[in-house]
């Protein structure tokens, strides 16, 4: 039998949805097959880009490096995403996969742009007018979607996400479409995949809302197209699908503007037009977490007793703040910065470094809105695992698992290895 996996990371799903997901038709046509993984425990900071690097590598972030979304750049609010494969640190499965002599495909994985190892490749990515982009194949093009990809994948499919590159379901549409369209005319191996309507609604309305719910069954009937397409390939009796997630979210009340309160506090420095003019430290959102980097190691004494005095105060939304080593010890995340401090479990952070201190949600993006995360692991709701297929056995259940557990057993799925890696292969839910 040829080895086939099929993974589908439902960003932002977690345990307690499957209440619903497992009486709906298409999950509910395998549930008597499927093992199952209760609860997963992400990583820090529980952010998609990290999220995904670990769980396609194996390992925490202080050894792949994607310790955020975005580049961390000092006065800037909004920066670059990390999009490209090379920011990666180590291998990944498609590397292993590729190297078996097996063939692999991607759509919206993060951060696997221009990867060798993925032969049908559609990054995660939107159009960067800076970068020459006018519309959305022209990112894919520039992220490494070669020109068989194009023809036969992207451009029969581009309608449901032209124009609506980061709104959910419609890029959701184009993913999954997009993926059922290279399970029938390519036949992969591997195929990973990133759908994020939930996670989208989530952050839009609330982590348990009629519109999460909406979602769910959404995920539900796209399930059944993946379903679907494996079987008008020939070949899904003999892949091996994995349901799984990254994070989960928490509601939020409010959110604090840290740069706001170090820049009143002489640590950054801004002009009479509220412009960005120097910094000695700066804080790096991540949602319901922040980095904080000082620049002069000399200043790293009193940016501690500063940021301790605002958790000491109780009221700008630090629940806890950790140093560098500190987060390196407990929770394996390293990195240029120096600090870390996570949410009171009802406080987002902004990158906001004028304005007011404290401020109301505004949903502009998932660092402001209903609910969100970057928070603890061990906080909240927890991602899930469901898989069922040739290699999986029926009806085992796990309480829990780590997420760098992932990519060891979706390689073991495929009868391959992954050396050195954090996590272990799930023995338990494999034949």
């Amino acid at each position: 039998m040829t080895r086939r996996a099929v993974v589908i990371s439902a960003d932002a799903m977690v345990f307690e949805d499957t209440e619903l997901l497992q009486t709906l038709p298409g999950m509910a046509s395998v549930w008597d097959r499927c093992a199952r993984v209760e609860r997963v425990r992400s990583i820090y900071p529980s952010i998609t880009y990290p999220c995904h690097s670990t769980m396609m590598t194996g390992v925490y972030p202080d050894r792949h490096g994607i310790i955020h979304n975005d580049l961390i750049i000092p006065g800037q609010a909004s920066t670059p995403w990390q999009f490209t494969r090379n920011l990666v640190h180590v291998p990944t499965i498609f590397d292993y996969t590729k190297e078996a002599g097996m063939k692999t495909a991607s759509v919206f994985w993060p951060v696997t742009g221009n990867d060798p190892s993925i032969d049908w490749l559609i990054d995660e990515c939107w159009p960067d007018a800076s970068e020459g982009d006018k519309e959305e194949t022209d990112c894919f093009r520039r992220t490494g979607s070669n020109e068989e990809t194009m023809q036969e994948v992207v451009l029969p499919n581009i309608h449901y996400v032209s124009g609506k590159h980061r709104c959910h379901p419609y890029c959701d549409h184009f993913i999954i479409q997009s993926a059922c369209t290279m399970l029938r005319k390519f036949k992969p191996n591997l195929l990973m995949m990133h759908p994020a309507n939930i996670d989208g609604y989530r952050h839009e309305t609330g982590v348990f809302t009629p519109k999460v719910t909406h979602g769910i069954h959404e995920t539900d009937s796209w399930l059944q197209m993946i379903f679907k397409a494996a079987e008008d390939a020939g070949t899904f009796d003999e892949t091996d699908f994995f349901i799984v997630s990254d994070h989960g979210q928490l509601n939020i009340e409010r959110a604090v503007a840290l740069n706001a309160i170090m820049a009143a506090n002489g640590w950054i420095t801004v002009d009479e037009d509220g412009q960005f003019v120097d910094w000695k430290a700066w804080a790096h959102s991540g949602g319901l977490s922040a980095l904080v980097k000082v620049r002069n190691p000399a200043d790293v004494p009193a940016m501690q007793a500063f940021l301790q005095k605002l958790y000491d105060d109780g009221v700008w939304g630090i629940g806890q703040l950790m140093t560098r080593k500190e987060t390196e010890q407990q929770y394996h995340l390293s990195g240029d910065f120096d600090f870390a401090l996570d949410t009171d479990g009802m406080t987002s952070f902004s990158n906001a470094f004028t304005g007011a201190f404290v401020r109301p949600l505004n949903n502009e993006d998932y660092r402001l809105s209903q609910a969100s995360h970057g928070h603890l692991p061990e906080k909240g709701p927890q991602p899930t695992l469901i898989a069922f297929g040739p290699h999986i056995k029926p009806r085992v259940i796990l309480s829990t698992a780590n997420l760098v557990d992932e990519a060891p057993t979706f390689a073991a799925a495929l009868g391959i290895e992954m050396p050195g890696t954090d996590g272990h292969v799930l023995e338990e839910i494999l034949r």
